[in-house]
């Protein structure tokens, strides 16, 4: 059974940093799409970036472009987000979820997802 587990979430004073992780008892993601979305208070998920875990091809929204990184570490089987230069509108709660079908940046295409894992930013 995916049980995603998400963490590394916090408070961070704006322009600061942090990394997300997300995994899965230690199972690996081979042949997956996973993807990280975030729901802030009053607002739908939204997509926030995707990684292939076998191809290795990623994929951003335009709001996170050049500010956030997605990456496979294959050793730890684990799906990462490195979140540089945060602003106050990345607050959120943020989730990782495997691509089931459909358009990857909708989260209706996802499944299996985590409790999620805030993330703070202050100004």
């Amino acid at each position: 059974q995916v049980r995603l587990v998400e963490s590394g979430g916090g408070l961070v004073q704006a322009g600061g940093s942090l990394s997300l992780t997300c995994a899965d008892s230690g199972r690996s993601f081979v042949g997956y799409v996973m993807g990280w979305f975030r729901q802030a208070p009053g607002k739908e998920r939204e997509f926030v970036a995707s990684i292939s875990w076998s191809s290795g091809t990623t994929k951003y929204a335009d709001s996170v472009q050049g500010r956030f990184t997605v990456s496979g570490d294959y050793a730890k089987n684990t799906v990462n987000l490195q979140m540089n230069s945060l602003k106050p509108d990345d607050t959120a709660i943020y989730y990782c979820g495997r691509y089931l079908s459909g358009y990857y940046y909708r989260a209706s295409s996802y499944g299996h997802w985590g409790q999620g894992t805030q993330v703070t930013v202050a100004s």
